[in-house]
């Protein structure tokens, strides 16, 4: 069967340029550029930077060169009225990929490129790092940081300075305040190597650094599927990705940037905002919170994986009363909104192209738990006269439940699997009561932030809750 290729000439002028090659950013941020190119006459090319290492050969995976740029991107989900969707689209707005490693001086000639615009990245949560280590002529430096200093010196210098040539940055990384921390890191490289301080006068006033949050589960090549999907192409593609039907992006930034991309009228979901705050704490509340709410007491209850646990009738029951009931009202926005994205929430957990296993979902469960759910059961408790929430409680109790390692095998830090080990021998031995376990886990100072043995009520209905599942199970406790 045929290798995917372009027909024609690459035509479009390169305003991107783009640190990350993975699947996300494919079957993410191209995919959405390829839409706004078609429907509004964007014309945004696309050139990906390899943002990785620092030696020679140090990443021999193809380039995207091979299929002269292009790849395949396969939408299956769950659409707004609950109908399965199946749909590809050829993304054609890459024009090339540089290992800034093997191919450093093309990486830095793009810098003299007046059409280049956008610079966005994904360089995984670690990505957006400094060090002292790093020199301005190395070729290329190790940090996607320096990388990024160096290019964006070497355009400052292209251009004297030009304010009409400042760049347009969007970190995708998923780190609070990305937008402000690249910024940070580039001077951070400023300084380090002293270069002229009008260079770092141009990055503060020339170029924009827009914090983002993206949303979107994007699961690679679908091999189980690979030969259906060659079928339906009629290609091979060796790049191809698979994306869920749902997809978020939001950027806090000046309108001007909507303006730029040609936002308006593309029919994409991308939201253009002056504070993100409000999307990154209803991501975390209700999508995040929601997933390790459920991932205890789903497993608990004999699941294997999200779109099963969510169609289970107890288990389902759960989730939608603990989102709807506990989870929305304690976060500060707009009731119907959060109801419309929890319902867009529960779609994606149901989306029967994505096999979710809860046991990864587990993984590092507790700091998942004090960052995505514990600040809803702290203020649900006190927007309801010290009431608590009876669900939220209940997954707290199912993951010290968890943490006996009877039922998956756990992965967390050393001393959280060793004081549960030695917990839970103590509680089997008749040592321990339920209530000192609770009580115990709960002044864990240095995960919770205090010893939330101050919470008038909450070891106690711990310690009921996990009572109650040794002695019932926790089917019983959710019929």
């Amino acid at each position: 069967m045929e290798q995917l290729h372009r027909s024609a000439p690459f035509a479009l002028p390169i305003k991107v340029l783009q640190f990350g090659q993975g699947n996300f950013m494919r079957g993410f941020f191209d995919w959405q550029v390829d839409l706004l190119n078609e429907r509004t006459g964007l014309d945004a090319g696309v050139v990906i930077v390899r943002p990785r290492g620092g030696k020679p050969g140090a990443d021999a995976t193809p380039l995207l060169d091979v299929q002269d740029g292009l790849f395949t991107v396969l939408v299956r989900g769950l659409d707004e009225a609950g109908n399965a969707v199946k749909a590809y689209r050829k993304v054609e707005c890459v024009q090339r990929e540089i290992d800034p490693n093997a191919a450093y001086g093309d990486y830095l000639a793009l810098a003299a490129n007046p059409d280049v615009r956008f610079v966005v990245s994904n360089t995984t949560e670690a990505g957006i790092a400094v060090n002292d280590s790093d020199r301005f002529d190395d070729a290329p430096p190790v940090a996607f940081p320096a990388k990024l200093a160096q290019f964006m010196f070497a355009r400052w210098q292209a251009f004297e300075g030009a304010a009409d040539k400042g760049l347009v940055l969007l970190p995708c990384e998923l780190i609070d305040k990305n937008g402000p921390a690249l910024k940070a890191a580039v001077l951070h490289f400023a300084r380090l190597w002293k270069l002229d301080a009008g260079f770092a006068g141009w990055v503060e006033n020339a170029c924009t650094f827009c914090s983002t949050l993206v949303d979107r589960i994007v699961t690679g090549y679908p091999a189980a599927d690979a030969e259906q999907v060659a079928r339906d192409l009629g290609y091979q593609d060796r790049f191809l990705v698979a994306a869920e039907y749902y997809y978020l992006f939001v950027i806090q930034g000046p309108s001007w940037v909507g303006e730029e991309l040609k936002l308006a009228g593309a029919g994409l979901n991308v939201k253009l905002v002056d504070d993100i705050t409000p999307y990154k704490k209803r991501k975390v509340g209700i999508l995040n919170g929601g997933h390790t709410a459920l991932v205890p007491v789903a497993l608990l209850a004999g699941l294997e994986a999200v779109g099963p646990a969510v169609e289970d009738a107890a288990v389902g029951a759960f989730l939608r009363a603990a989102i709807d009931e506990e989870i929305i009202p304690a976060l500060e926005m707009d009731r119907a909104a959060l109801r419309d994205f929890a319902g867009d929430v529960l779609r994606r957990f149901r989306n029967p192209a994505i096999h979710h296993k809860l046991s990864a979902i587990a993984l590092n469960s507790w700091s998942k738990f004090a960052a995505r759910v514990m600040p809803q059961l702290l203020r649900y408790a006190e927007l309801n006269a010290g009431r608590l929430p009876r669900r939220l409680v209940l997954a707290l109790a199912a993951t010290m439940v968890l943490y006996r390692g009877a039922v998956i095998d756990l992965s967390d830090d050393a001393a959280t699997l060793d004081w549960f080990r030695q917990g839970w021998a103590q509680v089997d031995a008749g040592a321990w009561s339920h209530a000192q376990l609770a009580a115990g886990w709960l002044a864990n100072g240095a995960l919770w932030g205090r010893d939330l043995n101050a919470v008038p009520g909450l070891a106690d209905a711990v310690t009921l809750a996990l009572e109650q599942i040794g002695q019932q199970g926790i089917r019983a406790l959710l019929d």
